[in-house]
């Protein structure tokens, strides 16, 4: 596969220690905290670095509690199914990994999930309905971008849905695996072949990645 260099942007999606093992009370991603290096790797294939987090608060309505556990349903326009308290405001587990740039060094940022009764997992819209830009899919247009690679955590939720989001936006995607993790191999399995199906690129890995600058 080649690309333009001048015409790609690298997207780390909510690439966050609340993901991670090294918040294990949050929504620990096996081996989340080990994709930050292959993240940086991934930049360098593009112009363009944007990027996002979970950034919630510690009202959410969907957060789980001992009566209503996680996973179970939640009735509200912007929410679907409750989620242990994860990705807060201000702590650790909001924090981007180690290794990665500061917010304010991306070409674009998104932070999403902060009204306590909105839960999106894509990083394109604010809401579940897709009416909501968060304004990347705006900002990549606007740079003439056509290509965006895709990585971050966790592969099987808000990376799928990223990827979904910016394909039906008239962009080549392609996800970057090696800078991916998610929660099981089912679910990842699944994630697969539902972006294949959209006609998503799903790589391994970027070696064979050919690019044009």
């Amino acid at each position: 596969m080649v690309i333009k260099y001048n015409k790609t942007a690298s997207f780390d999606v909510d690439a966050q220690k609340g993901f991670t093992p090294l918040c294990p009370d949050e929504l620990p991603v096996p081996d989340g905290d080990k994709i930050a290096s292959a993240l940086n790797r991934q930049a360098a294939f593009a112009k363009f670095r944007v990027g996002s987090k979970d950034w919630h608060c510690k009202q959410a309505l969907w957060l789980a509690d001992d009566k209503n556990p996680q996973f179970s349903p939640i009735k509200g326009r912007n929410v679907d199914i409750r989620w242990n308290s994860h990705c807060i405001g201000g702590t650790k587990g909001a924090e981007l990994l180690d290794g990665l740039p500061h917010p304010a060094d991306y070409d674009f940022f998104v932070w999403k999930g902060m009204e306590p009764d909105m839960h999106p997992y894509g990083a394109c819209f604010h809401d579940l309905d897709g009416r909501l830009s968060t304004g990347v899919i705006e900002f990549l247009h606007g740079n003439g971008v056509d290509t965006v690679i895709v990585g971050g955590l966790a592969t099987d939720y808000c990376v799928k849905t990223t990827a979904m989001q910016l394909k039906r936006a008239g962009f080549n995607v392609v996800v970057n695996l090696e800078a991916c993790r998610g929660i099981s191999i089912d679910t990842i399995d699944a994630a697969i072949s539902d972006m294949t199906k959209e006609g998503i690129v799903v790589l391994k890995n970027l070696n064979d990645l050919k690019v044009e600058k």
